[in-house]
């Protein structure tokens, strides 16, 4: 399974109010590892930051202003996203801006659920965690994950981060709280896309499982029979019900 875990960086909170990307990042995980692909691009938002989302991210409109386009960079950022889950923190904002800067290319282009799935896992850390703080920080504090280099927000930063933090979450746990996750609902007052929400409320969550092959089951099996020779009593042996527990 592909999934590219994504953040992005804005020029304000509202695309109603006309603020744009300007910056992507991604990272690539193949059947929960992470392969090294990654995808960063910062973009000229032919428009002014508001100062407080530079307070937040450290991004200023002379730092962009020789950097291409959205339009200009569309094509590659599809090309690295198509196919896979996207992996958001707070999807529907990600979500809407994308799909915001996709209706300003006038290309056609329709909406990110149309490349791929999206998969939200602020919506994942309300349903493990109600009632406590979810925020990518939080997060991180909870789940022991080393953000101390996180002064500023940045988006590819941001979205190692929370490929560590997505890898956490989920080990060993689907089945806790899947039927949770793909029931659940949620708005955000950041983006006005009701489109974005929908494909967050369509997210689901997948995770390969091995099964062990009859060669290891058998050696499996002969391991426990040898601690029961050794020590005459193996647990595991008999609460899998290969023999009476002495």
């Amino acid at each position: 399974m592909r999934q590219v875990v994504l953040d992005t960086e804005t020029t304000g909170l509202k695309t109603k109010d006309g603020h744009r990307v300007i910056e992507i990042g991604c990272v690539e995980l193949s059947n929960r590892r992470l392969t090294g692909k990654t995808y960063h691009q910062y973009i000229n938002p032919q428009r002014d930051i508001d100062e407080g989302a530079i307070n937040v991210h450290g991004i200023t409109n002379q730092f962009l202003a020789d950097k291409p386009l959205f339009t200009d960079i569309v094509d590659e950022f599809i090309l690295f996203i198509k196919d896979a889950e996207l992996v958001i923190h707070n999807a529907a904002f990600d979500v809407g801006f994308l799909n915001y800067e996709f209706k300003l290319a006038k290309r056609r282009l329709g909406n990110v659920n149309k490349y791929c799935q999206v998969f939200d896992t602020l919506t994942l850390a309300r349903s493990l965690h109600p009632g406590q703080r979810n925020s990518l920080d939080a997060l991180c504090k909870r789940y022991e994950i080393d953000n101390s280099q996180r002064e500023l927000h940045g988006a590819l930063l941001d979205a190692e981060i929370l490929a560590q933090v997505y890898l956490a979450m989920t080990s060993g746990q689907e089945s806790l709280f899947i039927d949770n996750v793909n029931n659940a609902k949620q708005t955000n007052d950041a983006s006005d896309s009701a489109q974005a929400i929908e494909a967050v409320q369509k997210t689901h969550l997948t995770t390969p499982v091995i099964a062990a092959t009859k060669e290891e089951l058998m050696a499996h099996e002969q391991q426990l029979q040898a601690i029961q020779q050794a020590s005459k009593q193996c647990l595991w042996l008999a609460e899998e019900g290969l023999t009476h527990a002495n």
